[in-house]
């Protein structure tokens, strides 16, 4: 088993005005189908001072205390 080339697993992160933060369970191979899903989100009227944006699974938004 070669693991010669690291994967990256892309959360989609929604932040809300508040400053609250929700970190979607789903995950995306790419960051190319993370953004269409963020792009697709974004296509719906959204409420004021939401956002989106995804996050790589090396970020700390996405650690959830696993490690080898």
């Amino acid at each position: 088993m070669a693991a010669s080339s690291v994967a990256l697993v892309w959360y989609l992160v929604i932040a809300g005005p508040q400053g609250g933060m929700v970190v979607l369970p789903s995950t995306f191979d790419t960051r190319e189908q993370c953004t269409s899903a963020v792009t697709e989100y974004q296509k719906q009227p959204t409420p004021a001072g939401w956002s989106v944006q995804c996050v790589p699974s090396a970020s700390p938004f996405a650690d959830e205390g696993e490690s080898e």
